[in-house]
Order: structure tokens, then sequence, then C-alpha cells
């Protein structure tokens, strides 16, 4: 039997472009729709913050933002995609971009009126964190019904790119209009941002698929679901490179505000940016070199990338070679989840395909909050290069785990 992964890694050399899958009208319609809701969702995450600030200098209220963010992804990470699975997809996503709609609104009249407080501020925000977590193993298991086989790999590296790109271009904007209007107006953009997402679900079609499963509960469908990944090589082997990476990784993002402080705010955005067309780069190089390097290695060579890149951010002395490494950053991260995501993504039928992403964004998600703890922690007690310079190391120490969990056959190539 042909190996699925194997049978997606020849496709036809005039669909190997980065860019092929724009050419898919839906998948273009919905990818143009998705960055402006990723903007969108950016900038209302540095409103919320900026507002907190303002409303209490209670530094225990301030970090219970990032707490109310990340807080869902743990609790309902594994019943999103259970419900993404049993329901109908496009019905369920239109429920979960609705509540968006609503909670981001909502926050944007209180704020605006001068009526949100600490408490609102949280539990609207919790709702927004829950909205998206709900919405995201759905959303995601939607691209193989947008592009042709040929073109899934490209097109996941073009998602993964534009959220990267949503992520420099963002917080810059939530800050602009946070300087010339208020936070309140931010969320209103946000709230507003998701009608393009909505329209495309209100007026796609989509083609028919194998009947549901009838007369599961919701229970056995998670626990279906969760025995399908553990019998499943590939799916294990993407969940624990995942969470092997994510947990490393975060040092990135954990300490990316501290290494760019000595460069100021503007250097900060410079960093990000430079992440973010790091990402871009990563994407377009991901596309050719899928048909001739295996997953493995290019994961193998992402991180190691990524790894000097950590190490040269605590070594730098300009902004320039700081954004550069960041650029490496940021060309090495899309690599590494581009490829994982993708093959969690072939490596399982239609009708599982949402939990067993939400099983990747789970362990994605949770180890880069629990490695954003454990890092800072470390940051406070050895410094930043000393933590960095760990972390570079527990990421290269981690690939020796690679020959048990292959994500190709050694035949592939």
């Amino acid at each position: 039997m042909e190996n699925p992964a194997q049978a997606q890694l020849s496709p036809n050399p005039l669909e190997q472009s980065a860019l092929a899958p724009l050419r898919e009208p839906l998948f273009r319609s919905l990818w143009i729709a998705a960055v402006i809701s990723y903007t969108g969702s950016w900038m209302q995450n540095v409103a919320t913050g900026w507002l907190m600030t303002s409303l209490t200098s209670s530094p225990m209220w301030v970090s219970l933002v990032q707490v109310a963010l990340s807080l869902p992804v743990l609790l309902i990470a594994l019943p999103a995609g259970a419900l993404a699975d049993l329901m109908d997809r496009r019905k369920f996503l239109l429920f979960t971009q609705s509540s968006m709609v609503a909670a981001a609104g909502i926050l944007g009249v209180l704020a605006i009126t001068g009526k949100c407080t600490p408490q609102l501020l949280l539990i609207l925000t919790f709702l927004l964190g829950v909205g998206a977590v709900m919405n995201d193993p759905g959303w995601q298991a939607l691209t193989p019904d947008l592009v042709p086989p040929s073109k899934l790999a490209s097109a996941v590296a073009l998602n993964s790119a534009g959220f990267n790109m949503a992520r420099a271009v963002g917080p810059a904007l939530g800050g602009l209009v946070i300087a010339l209007t208020s936070s309140g107006v931010a969320f209103l953009l946000n709230s507003a941002s998701f009608f393009g997402v909505i329209l495309f679900l209100y007026k796609w079609k989509p083609a028919e698929h194998e009947p549901r499963p009838a007369g599961i509960t919701f229970g056995a469908a998670i626990r279906i679901g969760l025995r399908y990944a553990r019998q499943e090589h590939r799916i294990r082997a993407v969940l624990v490179r995942t969470l092997l990476f994510s947990l490393f990784a975060s040092s990135f993002w954990a300490l990316l505000p501290l290494i760019a402080s000595r460069f100021g705010a503007e250097g900060y955005g410079i960093m990000l940016a430079s992440f973010g067309l790091g990402a871009l780069a990563g994407a377009a190089l991901l596309a050719p070199l899928r048909n001739r390097v295996s997953f493995d290695h290019l994961i193998l060579a992402a991180t190691v990338i990524f790894a000097v890149a950590l190490g040269g951010l605590v070594r730098s002395d300009t902004l320039l070679f700081s954004s550069l490494f960041a650029a490496a950053a940021g060309l090495a991260w899309i690599t590494i989840l581009a490829s994982l995501n993708f093959v969690a993504q072939i490596s399982c039928p239609g009708w599982v395909r949402a939990r067993v992403i939400s099983m990747y964004v789970l362990v994605l998600q949770g180890g880069l909050a629990i490695g954003s703890a454990i890092w800072g922690v470390l940051a406070t007690h050895s410094g930043l290069k000393s933590t960095l310079t760990i972390a570079a190391a527990a990421l290269v120490a981690g690939l020796l785990a690679a020959p048990w969990y292959r994500l190709q056959e050694s035949s592939s190539h």
C-alpha cells in the first residue's frame, strides 16, 4: 500500500511553487480573509494588555491577561476537535466566528464608554480565547477541502506565513490605532475583521464527504480520537516532535521583549517584522525543498538554525544582526511547524482530522505556555545569555529522539 505521506511528495512541477495554492479561488479568498482576521486578533492582544495597564497597576491583573488568552487551549482544545468532527464543520465555524465578533464588539463598546473593568476585560478576553480555540481545529481541517492534495503542503505553509505576517503587522497597527484613538476602537476593528471569514463560510458550499458517524457520544468521540493518535505512528511522532520543539523554542517568545529592550520599542517592532519576513522566506523555500528533502531532514536542519539564532540573539550588539537572527528564527519556525502540521493532516482520514489537529494545537500551545514559564524563571536567576544558550543546546539535544519518532519512512528519499 502506498504511504500517504509519500503520495503527497510527488506533485506536478507546476504546482511546486509556494504560491501555487493562491491560484485556487476558494483558498485564495479564505487566505486573504484569514490574514485580515489574524491581524485584527493581534491588534486585540496589544489593546487588551494596554487597556489593563490603564485600568490597574497591579502586576497580578496584568499577568492574568495572558492567562485568560492561553487557558482555553488547555481546557477545551480536545473537546473543540471532537465537536468539529461530529458537527457540520461549516456551521460550527460560523458559530465560533460569530461568537468572537460578539465578544470583541461588546468589549469595544464597554471600553469606549468607559464601563470596562479589569474583571470584565478578563472575562471577555477569556471568551475570545474560547472562541479562537473552538475555531482552530475545524479551521485547519478545512485546508484539504480547498486545495488539491499536491498543493496541500504549500497551503499549510502559506497559512502559517499568513499568521506570522499578521504577527508582525498586527501589533504595530494596534499600537498606532491606540495612539490615535483608543483601545476600544482596536477592539471594534478586530470585531469587524472576522466578517470576511464569515462571508466566505456563508457562501461556501463544501463538497460532500463521508457521512458523520452516527450514535457516537461526545466523550466517545474524544476517546476514539486519542486512541487513533496513540495507534498511528506518524501522529505520535508529530506530537512528540512538536512538544520537544515548543518546550525549548518557547524561550524565543518568552524572552524576546527583554532581548529587544536595549533597542527600544522601535527595535522590538523591527525584530518582530524581521521574524515575519523570515517566515515568509521559509514558506517560499519549503515548497521546492519538501520534494527533495525528507521532512525529518528539513526539521533537523531548521532546528539547528533556530538554535543558532537563539545563541546569536543574545550575543549580537547591533539591531541589524539581531534582526537577521530573528529572521533566521522565523524561517526555521515556519519550516518546522508547517512540516509537522502537514504530516498531521495527511496522516489521518477526514473523519478524525479535527481531533488530531486539536491534539497538535494542545501540545504546541501547552509546550509554549509551560516552556515560557520555565525559561522566564531560569532567566530571572541565570540571566538571558545563559538561559538562551541552554535552550539552544536543549533544542539540538532533542533531535536525539528523532530516530524513534520519524515523520517519514527512511525509504522515502
